[in-house]
């Protein structure tokens, strides 16, 4: 079968024969049908991300086909029996194990769910990673309830952009953060109520003025700009963070965290319970996922440079 490889760090993956995976009891034996990029994958190819196996098929994301049905591929693998936190076995699909940039996967049946009936496979295979990371960050850890004011950082990309459609799903006032006016425009057209320029020094006060403060913010960034987040936030407010592609947190005043209550929650991938409440969520508000191009299985390497220029809306899809 035809697969995307990691040979060589610091370099794109690369089109290779692979050996058709073998299966058992256990282990079913999907034929791909679509798959999704995420910045994982290219923190991988940099080195910058634990156990990777030159070699490995590559892509945490993906959609196929099983006897005839569709199934969607949970990539969050040994989460393990505490709901609480991951296990130390727990991994995510693609590099070390092969993962779905490929012809064909073997995928323990547990972690396969059917295809919502209102998506297609490309809309499915957009959903398991950033779908189940947002969903724990915003359903899970931060408890949004319906009505609260909600702030989504770097709206965009596909954790940001879940979160956004989850929040308006629930009836939430959502507001974003972006370094583009586009993408800001982007979200409001899609229900967000306003948005702010990151690099604006002064972007806190005018969403204060806008909305007086909010309940809930959802960010992947942290670095110093988590400063400005903490200044926005209403008494009581929860901040839940899956990522820190800004670097750390420093300079934060403890006094305005202990003062108003705040509580600043981390928060990385989700459970398998996680993930099945995510998929009857996804079904029942009929939610899609935003999708900014769909590309060939033969151009992933430049879905790779694409997602690395930063100017994406929405997930970048390999049609197989």
């Amino acid at each position: 079968m035809k697969a995307y490889t990691i040979q060589h760090l610091h370099q794109l993956p690369t089109l290779t024969d692979h050996e058709l995976p073998s299966v058992n009891d256990d282990l079913a034996l999907i034929q791909l049908t679509a798959s999704a990029l995420n910045h994982r994958d290219i923190w991988i190819t940099k080195g910058l991300y634990p156990n990777i196996r030159l070699g490995a098929v590559m892509g945490a994301d993906g959609c196929g086909i099983l006897d005839g049905q569709e199934y969607i591929i949970n990539p969050g693998l040994e989460w393990g029996s505490n709901e609480l936190y991951q296990s130390p076995d727990f991994r995510v699909l693609g590099v070390p194990d092969d993962g779905t940039f490929a012809d064909f996967i073997a995928v323990d049946r547990k972690y396969l769910y059917p295809k919502p009936t209102h998506l297609s496979s490309v809309q499915a295979a957009a959903l398991p990673l950033a779908g189940v990371t947002a969903f724990r960050a915003i359903i899970k850890r931060a408890q949004v309830r319906k009505g609260e004011k909600v702030l989504i950082s770097g709206i965009g990309g596909g954790v940001a952009l879940f979160a956004m459609q989850y929040a308006i799903a629930l009836e939430c006032e959502v507001y974003v953060t972006s370094g583009s006016d586009l993408k800001i425009a982007e979200a409001i057209s899609l229900g967000a109520k306003a948005g702010y320029i990151y690099h604006d020094p002064d972007w806190p006060k005018k969403l204060l003025s806008d909305a007086g403060g909010v309940d809930v913010i959802i960010d992947g960034a942290c670095g110093i700009g988590f400063n400005q987040l903490v200044k926005v936030c209403l008494p009581g407010a929860r901040i839940s963070f899956y990522g820190g592609t800004a670097g750390k947190i420093e300079g934060l005043n403890p006094q305005l965290v202990f003062w108003r209550q705040i509580s600043i929650l981390g928060t990385t991938m989700g459970s398998d319970a996680d993930f099945n409440d995510m998929i009857d969520f996804v079904s029942m508000h009929k939610i899609v996922p935003i999708v900014d191009i769909i590309m060939p299985f033969d151009a992933i390497p430049d879905g790779f440079k694409k997602l690395a220029s930063g100017n994406q809306f929405g997930k970048i899809v390999f049609q197989h």
